[in-house]
């Protein structure tokens, strides 16, 4: 048996959508599986409560044992749900006001939830692309690897053994003071991702050619550029999870900003910010 309390679970939205709104919707097709007390807990029950609960269970869980966790967790629920009926714990003005609430979350997620699947046509996805295309510049990009040190001797010491035949990685990862880059390696990137010191000299610097020393706010570079291409927009397929996102929150913050110009709303209490604030949509 798996303790709600002991377990720390929280008793959220699908929690009481579970209790209470399962006791009058029904699918035809819902496969039992546990009774307790005769009040079934079907496979519809676990799908609600797996969504829910799902960002709390371990991530080594495999999919068995996620369900067989869960359904422990739906029979403590249901065992204590019908223990605080008894007690008539839900009769109070605080478990009125909580399922008034998840009552209008829950609505709302799976109102949200049809806007975003009905304005994610592959039309709006296209032409969503095709703009953002349009705005974007072929822009040259350069890959290199550099060696960063404190002082300009240092760094004409390393110019001297990069220049004498040494492995630049090597000597990089010998020498270097930029610990994020191994080897040197800074793999692709336009000139506005560098300082422009740095970025004047890689991008003036002929493909397998290593450049003099280079002063920046970091220290003293030297710089090797490994490649040089021109970055092209990506094509559609390669964006199109990012794009459908996109295109999907649109739809919902264009309904949620429509509902609110239609509605009289008077706020009795100052806020810090107007707008929607339903997480994952913007404010006004």
């Amino acid at each position: 048996m798996f303790s709600t309390v002991s377990r720390g679970r929280r008793f959220s939205a699908a929690a009481f959508v579970v209790v209470f709104a399962s006791c009058f919707v029904f699918s035809a097709s819902a496969k039992t599986l546990a009774k307790v007390d005769g009040l079934e807990i079907t496979d519809d029950d676990l799908k609600v409560a797996i969504e829910d609960l799902g960002p709390t269970m371990p991530r080594e869980m495999d999919e068995a044992q996620r369900e067989s966790y869960t359904l422990d967790y739906l029979i403590d629920l249901k065992l204590v749900a019908k223990k605080a009926a008894v007690d008539n714990v839900g009769v109070g003005p605080e478990i009125v006001r909580k399922l008034a609430y998840y009552k209008d979350k829950v609505m709302m997620e799976s109102l949200l939830g049809d806007v975003a699947k009905t304005g994610s046509t592959e039309a709006a996805m296209r032409k969503v692309y095709d703009d953002a295309a349009k705005n974007q510049k072929s822009e040259p990009e350069v890959s290199a690897r550099h060696i960063l040190v404190p002082t300009e001797n240092e760094a004409k010491d390393v110019l001297k053994r990069v220049k004498g035949g040494e492995d630049f990685a090597k000597v990089a990862t010998e020498v270097s003071k930029d610990p994020g880059s191994p080897g040197g390696d800074l793999g692709w990137f336009t000139k506005d991702k560098m300082v422009p010191e740095f970025a004047d000299v890689a991008f003036k610097t002929a493909k397998g050619q290593i450049s003099d020393p280079v002063k920046s706010q970091f220290g003293w570079h030297i710089i090797k550029v490994e490649d040089t291409r021109t970055k092209e927009f990506p094509p559609f397929e390669a964006v199109k999870d990012q794009v459908a996102r996109f295109v999907a929150q649109k739809a919902q913050t264009d309904m949620i900003l429509k509902l609110r110009e239609a509605a009289k709303i008077e706020k009795t209490a100052p806020a810090a910010a107007g707008g929607s604030v339903i997480p994952g949509l913007p404010g006004r």
